[in-house]
């Protein structure tokens, strides 16, 4: 039941991100030089309905759908590794023009650069975990 709720939620966000132009490398590189306010305009957008969606949840003392758990937010104090995690994602996304969110979007579009995204998606996560067991 659990893997067919995140199938039927992924393929929701993977249609909505197609639909949004945000696997689009030419619109990532319009936002990166800001000539485009479309992806901040779309951020603020999910951040608020988050947030405002969150805070409701957690009032009425909401439970997750699936595993029955209270709806909760976590925090943490920023260390060192949010710093480091936030240049290299973002300096990924400038040099490729891609982020690895939308990559099954790309796929599923059949955009053939999605591939070049999650070979390096899939390389950046080896080398964190590499260095994750050195540390």
């Amino acid at each position: 039941m659990t893997r067919a709720v995140a199938a039927v939620f992924g393929a929701g966000f993977g249609f909505v991100l197609a639909w949004a132009q945000l696997t689009d490398p030419e619109r990532i590189r319009e936002m990166l030089l800001l000539e485009d306010a479309h992806y901040y305009l779309m951020m603020a957008t999910a951040f608020a309905v988050g947030t405002l969606g969150t805070r409701l949840l957690r009032a009425r003392r909401a439970r997750t759908l699936v595993t029955g758990e209270p709806v909760s937010v976590e925090t943490s104090p920023v260390e060192r590794r949010h710093v480091t995690g936030s240049v290299l994602f973002g300096l990924g996304w400038a040099i490729t023009n891609a982020c690895p969110g939308p990559i099954a979007a790309q796929l599923g579009q059949g955009l053939w650069w999605g591939l070049l995204t999650l070979v390096g998606f899939l390389a950046g996560a080896r080398i964190q975990a590499a260095l994750a067991a050195r540390a």
